[in-house]
């Protein structure tokens, strides 16, 4: 049995990420995406009153009358600063605000996800690592690198090439950081250390060609 050695404190800000088994891409088309952050947003709720699966078939007029109650009378259990789901990936920088949230958001997100993919693509077993990783947040500095470091991931794997398609990049939360209103995403520890959206924007990118340098330093050494 695997045991985590970094403990999971509330109150506490953590760096969380996991990958699929073997690499294998398990985000690979726009469905499968959109179904990832559809997961995000319903399981930051503690014991919401359905299943995703049992909410995904209700009619749309109930599936809107539900998720609007969640949303005013729903308890969270994590606050998410930042993610981005990459093909065979995910990242989270996330505060726990009840005790085992993210323990149990990131169990409900892959096993739910792991449990529709599996449907798709006919396979079995496990989709994702058995154990996400945990680092915690231990400096005002070390928490807005790892967003930057999260945001950027689409650019540093070349997965998109350009830093003007950043914001376009659906499956991250930075392009919720240049909206007026974000349900998902808690943007009040952001805004403790940029004060405009163009700082934050210009903190993000000035780091892409270091960052990629990173990345290929890595794989080199792996």
């Amino acid at each position: 049995m695997s045991y985590r050695r970094t403990p999971i404190i509330t109150g506490e800000v953590y760096h969380t990420f996991n990958r699929s088994i073997a690499r294998q891409p398990i985000f690979t088309n726009v469905r499968n995406y959109s179904r990832g952050l559809d997961l995000i947003s319903f399981y930051r709720y503690v014991q919401p009153r359905l299943r995703f699966s049992h909410y995904n078939r209700l009619p749309l007029r109930e599936k809107v009358d539900f998720l609007e109650n969640l949303k005013n009378n729903g308890r969270k259990q994590i606050k998410i600063s930042a993610f981005c789901l990459m093909p065979n990936h995910v990242h989270f920088l996330i505060r726990q605000i009840e005790e085992n949230g993210i323990s149990r958001f990131m169990s409900n997100f892959q096993n739910s996800y792991a449990k529709y993919f599996n449907l798709k693509t006919g396979r079995t077993g496990s989709l994702f690592q058995s154990m996400f990783k945990a680092v915690r947040i231990e400096s005002d500095e070390q928490f807005v690198h790892v967003c930057r470091y999260i945001h950027l991931n689409p650019l540093t794997s070349y997965l998109i090439k350009d830093t003007d398609d950043l914001e376009a990049y659906p499956w991250s939360s930075y392009s919720e950081y240049f909206k007026e209103n974000s349900d998902v995403i808690d943007k009040d520890l952001i805004s403790r250390f940029f004060q405009s959206k163009q700082k934050f924007k210009k903190f993000t990118l000035d780091q892409v060609d270091y960052q990629r340098k990173l990345d290929e330093i890595k794989h080199l050494s792996m």
